[in-house]
């Protein structure tokens, strides 16, 4: 089957905004306006077709990235819908890796809110162009000029406004357009479907012919071709503006920015024509970059040794450390990035791939680049939120979900075995909340280490382990809506009831001074024996920076085939720190001295005598606990600022701000997640319901060492 729609009329998007600035609503506008859906889903009703999991319409949240196609002007769109809750942060890394393009949506009261703000930085980190849409700009307290202010002080961008709205909160009722010189108003009776254009409005005519010449000065700034008619004082055509603003684009130098009110039905249809003219298409992106990847061999040991040999060569001629690129091309060799996988109870694992460079066909062997083995995939998906279209052939620029790759891992590389290629995996944050979890009954135990294991492949922020000192099962998770969505899932998807205890907190552990410490592992026997000595020392390193290890000692004195096991056992050290048991981080250790002996000594003797020495140093170099500290920002009425800031300095929190959103007071504040369990019953009670909040992790931070001991009491 030959392609349907060219590379160049292909648009891969995602759609990413703080919680509830509407960016499902506008996604489910967008699927009503090109057709795909006949009727508008409405997120209050639990109807959206992005969010289709239960959990996602009783709370009417995102939780998971949905991806769905649709058409537009003779352009393919697939759009990738993310959610805005930090606890579900993970869903918009792994999708703004595989998109060109993306659509930040503000709420135009709001304005740049605590997660629009992480979810900007994590577009920046990826290089990935995008445009604005302002919306809600029917609400009270709407304010266009602010929120492209705060786009542009916030977020450190270039707004470039495309349009101004005409009236605002209930007076809303179009935009001026600044390219066409004409302002859009929207039918009410086909939900927005139809609109028309019409001269812009008498009063509207100077601050849109303002707007206008500050939109060619800005864009002069940034490109040649509009610089040179603006110095020559010509009239800029429209074609060359549009040219223009797609270029400066896709150069992250500028970010168009539109406004409406997609629950209104107003303003979308214009948002769809700046994606087709301003964001890049798989052709405008630069190629991706990669690494030869090894292929495995089966067990023949002839096989075995010609490709370590072949691994050899290249390691000592630089070959392996040469980059490898594909084009989006359907004559490339093919290659694809895992960005998700997802549990099916009826096809049992979807791994969504975006295919970079070639085609596939269903059925054809691929290699897993990861891990050297072959897969087949039994069929191809085309996804529509949580239904599906089988195709029998993918290409280059495609977003689809595979059926039959059993083995894979978000973050892996599929490409063809003839010509390899491996791409840059996807790094994930720690977990900082965990609750223990058990089964109620004993048929609920045989089926829940399946189930958890089933959801921690598909998420890879969720970890489950198991405490050493009490058996239990600990299930450790982003925050309390997370760890409360896994429960419930559990319950609902794998009918595994279990009881789970109260929330603890991801305490990690650090060192304040330097120490050395030593370790001798030597035992006799009538056989062979076991001998090394190991002799560190420990030093504090810089934040962030987790575990550092770094070989000086002298020549000779420990075989260079032992420091590998040296420096796993001083990583075994760090997993259990000695005030709580918990990580050790942003620690140095350095190995100085040891001894061997020519028959005795092992890789494990000197694993554990590693560890021993550096535990011992690290007891010694004045352990202290470090706690996760949140961004913390509250939205109240002025009456309730008081009772707020009290509340929030005796959980021991610093307030770092506050200020005026429209009607309400903004107050931001640094608070440890200790101090936040349940804080949502707190604040709705002070406030008689009124406020909300929102809370993402800022940093680790020492914990006062009256608080330390009573965490190191009751560990």
């Amino acid at each position: 089957m030959s392609r349907t729609t060219e590379l160049e009329d292909t648009r891969n998007i995602g759609i990413m905004a703080h919680i509830d600035a509407g960016k499902t609503t506008t996604t489910e506008r967008i699927l009503f306006y090109t057709g795909v859906n006949y009727k508008i889903g409405e997120v209050h009703d639990g109807a959206a077709t992005m969010d289709w999991m239960q959990q996602e319409q009783e709370r009417g949240i995102t939780i998971t990235s949905a991806a769905t196609t649709c058409f537009w002007k003779g352009h393919r769109i697939n759009i990738i819908d993310t959610p805005g809750h930090v606890d579900f942060t993970v869903e918009v890394e792994r999708s703004l890796r595989v998109l060109d393009g993306a659509v930040a949506v503000f709420c135009g009261v709001g304005g740049v809110e605590p997660q629009s703000e992480t979810v900007w930085r994590q577009a920046d980190k990826y290089g990935v162009p995008r445009v604005a849409f302002v919306n809600k700009m029917d609400r009270m307290g709407a304010d266009f000029e602010n929120v492209v202010s705060m786009i542009e002080d916030r977020l450190g961008a270039r707004p470039l406004p495309m349009q101004l709205p005409i009236g605002s909160e209930d007076a809303f009722s179009g935009v001026v357009d600044l390219i066409d010189q004409k302002a859009l108003f929207w039918d009410d009776e086909t939900l927005g479907a139809e609109f028309r254009t019409d001269e812009i409005p008498t009063e509207m005519v100077d601050d849109a012919q303002l707007a206008r010449e500050q939109l060619i000065e800005r864009l002069a700034d940034f490109d040649d071709v509009v610089m040179a008619r603006y110095l020559d004082g010509e009239e800029v055509p429209i074609s060359e503006l549009r040219a223009a603003i797609r270029r400066t684009t896709i150069s992250l130098d500028l970010v168009p920015v539109f406004c409406g009110s997609a629950f209104k039905n107003k303003g979308v249809q214009p948002l769809l024509d700046a994606v087709l003219n301003y964001l890049p298409s798989p052709l405008d992106v630069p190629a991706i970059e990669g690494t030869r990847a090894v292929v495995s061999t089966g067990n023949s040991s002839k096989a075995t040794k010609a490709s370590k040999a072949r691994q050899a060569a290249e390691e000592a001629s630089g070959e392996d450390a040469q980059l490898l690129s594909r084009s989006a091309d359907d004559s490339e060799p093919f290659s694809a990035l895992v960005f998700k996988v997802q549990s099916d109870k009826h096809a049992g694992t979807l791994a969504y791939l975006r295919v970079y460079s070639g085609t596939a066909k269903a059925g054809e062997s691929l290699l897993n680049a990861s891990t050297g083995k072959k897969e087949r995939a039994g069929r191809f998906l085309q996804m529509h939120a949580n239904k599906r279209q089988e195709v029998d052939q993918i290409y280059a620029g495609d977003i689809v979900a595979a059926i039959g790759l059993k083995s894979l891992v978000t973050g892996q590389t599929l490409c063809t075995p003839k010509a390899s290629i491996m791409f840059e995996s996807l790094e994930f944050p720690d977990p900082v909340i965990s609750i223990s979890i058990e089964p109620k009954t004993s048929a609920d135990m045989d089926k829940l280490g399946g189930s958890l294991d089933r959801l921690a492949l598909e998420d890879p922020t969720f970890k489950v382990s198991t405490d050493t000192e009490t058996g239990q099962l600990i299930i450790s998770g982003m925050g309390e809506l997370h760890l409360e969505i896994i429960v419930d899932r559990l319950r609902r998807e794998f009918g595994v009831d279990a009881n789970v205890g109260r929330p603890q907190v991801a305490y990690r552990e650090t060192i304040s001074a330097t120490a050395i410490g030593n370790g001798e592992y030597i035992k006799q026997t009538a056989g062979s024996g076991e001998y090394a000595v190991v002799r560190v020392d420990v030093a504090p390193a810089e934040t962030g920076s987790g575990f550092c290890f770094e070989n000086a000692i002298r020549e000779g004195a420990i075989p260079s085939d032992f420091i590998s096991a040296v420096e796993a056992g001083c990583r075994d050290a760090v997993e259990s720190g000695h005030l709580g048991g918990y990580p050790v981080v942003d620690v140095s250790i350095r190995l100085v001295d040891g001894a061997a002996h020519d028959a005795d000594s092992s890789e494990r003797a000197f694993q554990i005598a590693a560890a021993m020495a550096a535990n011992e140093a690290l007891r010694n170099a004045t352990p202290v606990l470090l706690e996760p500290i949140m961004a913390v920002e509250v939205v109240t009425p002025e009456e309730f600022r008081g009772a707020i800031q009290g509340d929030l300095n005796g959980r021991r929190g610093q307030i770092s701000g506050i200020e005026m959103r429209g009607t309400a007071q903004v107050i931001q504040a640094e608070v440890p997640l200790s101090e936040m369990f349940g804080y949502v019953s707190s604040v709705r009670s002070m406030t008689q319901g009124r406020a909300s909040y929102t809370m993402q992790f800022a940093h680790y931070a020492q914990v006062p060492e009256t608080v330390t001991k009573g965490i190191v009491a009751s560990y």
